[in-house]
This record gives structure tokens, sequence and C-alpha cells, in this order.
């Protein structure tokens, strides 16, 4: 074989480090970003914060993207007929597998019957009554300390103060409070916890297992009452034994031995049987049992962590909408000046390394930049394109995809997706992700389409205004849509309930 030397030109795309961390930034969240910006601040000395909003830098490093100016941007709004389009995030779900008794029974656990689709921590245990203790703080309000930011466990160790024990049960009081999950059930048993400490010492395992028995009944008289509990049956048996003694309190305490998937499907019949009372006061302990709190430790936990900061704000301007990045998610960073201006003067003692830092310094303020310019462009095609639904809600949504805002921009599919992603947008009708914009679209008779989540918000409008005795089911939903000129099958109207969680017409049934 005959050796040779050829020359040919080739052209391929690389991933630079700068284009790397650029679409890293990208996808991230605002408390990721912040994150990474704390990450930075720490590691590269080049890299400032400044007080004020610190003016945009050009760096002359060619960008991938033409930027936009991060001015607000105000669009026209003009009155148009309202197409019905709910969002479909993907294909309809093959998985038609049920939910637990359980969940079925807190999905729908309205002590009317009606179905609450988005439920609030201040409508439960709305009959549960708080149980009185030696501590001095019992009357104070538990939603009100969860407000002071309290937990649980701090709520419960106040009370234990009160109590007189041994050094042995305060501590087995103690490890069983700090054993609870965030919705107050002790999930581990008694056998377990104490294994755990104890290991192979037998005479310790049973004096553990005796003072957790003993710790735990302590522990299921204190403040919210139902907290300690095993499981949801314990729960609620605790909460029944502070209500009046009547024939729906006994009638509710026997229902709560029973199987619990009776209560879930509220077989009125089977229950009656079970526990000897009729019927009538069977449905009475089921409303009883509604009124409940099945997870007494909720109200502790800190809502605080789940509140969610927009990244972008869009408020009524005259006839149109104004679009506007939210300055208090923008950090504000800067290339420290005597710090480059010194490697500057010494270009000579400065060396490679330090060479290299400032100019990362340059490119994360750059990418950061891009971030946000990213960002505006694309929620202010996705206001232009919903203009409608900033004007009349969900139910104008029309159908978008991310390839039409992807052309429109002149940008790929997947950096419409990673802008998309865990960025949230302020508008008139409250916060939302971007992707809520997006969805899929449903045929309509006069040959258009519609948007599932304007369908999802018709179903929601069905099932709020149906009369209770006779809630309406899947195939009637899946008619009442045919009347609006909607094309949507009976499995895709299930879809949507389960998305909304409603529960199923047979659970939404009023007493």
């Amino acid at each position: 074989m005959k050796q040779g030397l050829s020359l040919r030109v080739s052209q391929h795309l690389a991933l630079t480090p700068q284009l790397q961390q650029s679409i890293r930034l990208l996808q991230l969240s605002t408390l990721e970003l912040s994150q990474e910006v704390e990450q930075m601040l720490d590691e590269n000395p080049f890299l400032e914060l400044a007080e004020e909003a610190a003016p945009r830098e050009d760096f002359g490093l060619g960008q991938v993207d033409t930027p936009v100016s991060l001015e607000t941007r105000e669009f026209e709004s003009t009155t148009e007929s309202v197409a019905s389009n709910p969002d479909d995030t993907g294909a309809a779900s093959s998985n038609d597998a049920e939910p637990s008794s359980e969940a079925k029974l807190e999905e729908s656990w309205d002590g009317d019957g009606s179905v609450d689709t988005a439920p609030d921590d201040n409508e439960w245990g709305g009959d549960a009554t708080p149980r009185k203790n030696n501590n001095d703080d019992s009357d104070v309000d538990a939603t009100e300390l969860a407000r002071n930011q309290e937990s649980l466990q701090d709520h419960l160790h106040r009370q234990a103060l009160s109590l007189r024990l041994s050094p042995e049960g305060k501590a087995a009081l103690h490890f069983l409070i700090e054993s609870l999950n965030d919705d107050g059930y002790l999930e581990d048993s008694l056998a377990s916890l104490a294994a755990g400490l104890a290991g192979d010492d037998l005479e310790q395992l049973e004096q553990l297992e005796h003072e957790f028995a003993v710790a735990l009944k302590l522990l299921h008289h204190m403040e919210p009452a139902g907290v300690g509990a095993r499981n949801l049956a314990e729960c609620l048996g605790l909460q029944l034994l502070d209500c009046k003694d009547c024939d729906e309190t006994r009638a509710a305490m026997a229902m709560c031995k029973q199987p619990i998937e009776l209560l879930a499907k509220r077989d009125f019949k089977r229950l009656a049987q079970l526990c000897g009372f009729t019927e009538s006061v069977i449905k009475g302990a089921i409303a009883l049992i509604g009124r409940l709190d099945p997870k007494p430790g909720r109200r502790f936990v800190n809502v605080e962590r789940n509140l969610i900061v927009p990244d972008v704000l869009v408020v009524k301007s005259g006839r149109g909408f104004k679009v506007s990045l939210n300055s208090d998610v923008m950090p504000r960073l800067r290339v420290h000046d005597i710090y480059a201006n010194a490697l500057k003067q010494n270009k000579g003692q400065g060396g490679q390394a330090l060479q290299q830092r400032l100019q990362e310094a340059r490119w994360f303020i750059k990418n950061i930049q891009q971030r946000f310019d990213t960002i505006l462009r694309v929620s202010s095609a996705i206001v232009e394109r919903q203009k409608n639904f900033f004007t009349h809600g969900e139910l104008a949504m029309r159908p978008l995809v991310l390839r039409e805002i992807a052309d429109e921009l002149g940008l790929h599919e997947s950096t419409i997706s990673r802008v998309t992603t865990a960025k949230y947008m302020s508008t008139p009708f409250g916060t939302f992700e971007l992707k809520y914009f997006f969805g899929s679209a449903l045929g309509t008779e006069t040959g258009g389409n519609a948007s599932s989540t304007a369908v999802r918000a018709l179903i929601k409008q069905f099932v709020a205004s149906e009369n209770l005795k006779k809630p309406l089911s899947d195939n009637q939903i899946s008619e009442m849509l045919k009347e609006q000129g909607i094309e949507c099958a009976r499995r895709t109207v299930a879809k949507y309930r389960e998305a909304l969680r409603i529960a199923p017409a047979n659970l939404r049934k009023s007493l």
C-alpha cells in the first residue's frame, strides 16, 4: 500500500466552554442561577456584585443570537373571537391505573360532596377540636404558629416542656417527635425505631419499645389532634375522640376500623351493615369525617419555600400589555475594576491564569445578559401570540407549540424548551410557568383548533356548576364539549379531569 499526504477542507460544529456555559445558564431556574452566581463570586476574584444595576458591557466577543435590549416591550391588544384551547403538554397517558384508596379519599374530602380542584390548607380541619393540655400556650392557634415559621417539631417540643417525665421518657418522646414526617405521621413502627437504637441487645430493645409506647400515648394527646398517627384511620380516630358524643361520631369511629376502601368509595350499604348503623347515620358520619384534617402536620410546613418568584412581569398598559423582566431576580454583576486595571498594567507579571480568570468573569456576565435577553424575547413572543388569554383568561388560550416561537425568533426548539422550563410569568390572572402557554390542538366542528388548556378550563367550569346530587360523568362532559363544537373523547376528558385533580362522578356525589 502506497502512503501519501492530502489536504481536506471540512466544517464541523464544536461546543466551546463559553457556549456550554451559556446553554447551562439558560436552563437554570431562578434559584439555581442564584446559587451559580454565589459560587462564581466565591471562585473568581475578578467578579463582584454591583450595588446598582451595572450597564450592559460590550465585550466584542460575538453573540450567538443578536440580543435584544432589556427594555420592556408593549403590545397592542386587539379584541378577537375567543378560541377555546387547553394546554396538553404531551400525548394522552396510557396509564389507567387507579390511585390508592387513601389518595381517592383525600382527593374528594369535602364534607358536602363537592370537589376542590385547588385545595387550600386553610379549609382542612374546620371541625377538628383542638385538644387542651397543661401548656400555658395551649390556646395559641396552630395556623398562627405556622405563619411565625414554627415547625411541627418545635410546636410539639414546646408542649413537652410542661410534662413531668423521667430522662428516659423525655428522650423517647423527643425521638418520636423528631421521627414524624411533614404530615405529622409516624411512618416507622416502634419496633423498628427501637431496633435501630438497641441493635442486638434484646433487654435494651424491650425497654426501648416500652418507653416508645408510653411516649406515643403522650404524643397522641398533643396538639394538633391526630399527630403521631401511623396511618390515616388512626389519625381520623384520634381526632374523633374530641368530637361530641353522638351517633355520627360513634359511627365514624366504627368506620375508621373498617377497610379504608369502603370509606373512599362511600359504600353506604356495606358500611351500614358492618358498623350496625342506618344509612342516614353513616352519611352523617362521612360528612363529619370529611371535616377532619387527614394531614395534621401540613399546616406547619414552611410555605415560603414554595413561593414562586416570576422572571417576567406582564401588566396592562393602555390598550395593550407591557412585558418586562423582574429586576429582583437579575443578578447585578460587574468586573472588579481595581483588579482588572492592576492586571492590565502588569501584563508581564499577571500570568496566563489570571488573564483566563478575567476572561471567565467577562464571559459569565455576557452569558447571564444573553440569558435574560432570550427570556424576554421568548416571553414577548408568547404574549403576542396569546394576547387573548391576557384579556379574557384561560378560556381564550389558543394552541401553541414550541416550533412556532422557535421559527419566529430564529432559535432552535431545544432553546425554547430550555427557556420555558422553570421560568415563570406574572400575569393579571396569576403566575404561570412559561410552558403553560403551550398546548396541543383539539379539532372543532368548524375545522379550527381549540387549545387543551381552554378545554380543561371548560371542564372545570362544568364541574363547578354541576348538580351535586347528580354529578356529571366523563361521557356527559364529552357530550357537552361536543355541543360547544369541540371534539374531545371520553378518555381525554378523564385524563384532563385527573390532571385537574377532580374526583370521579361517584366520589363527587353529594350526601
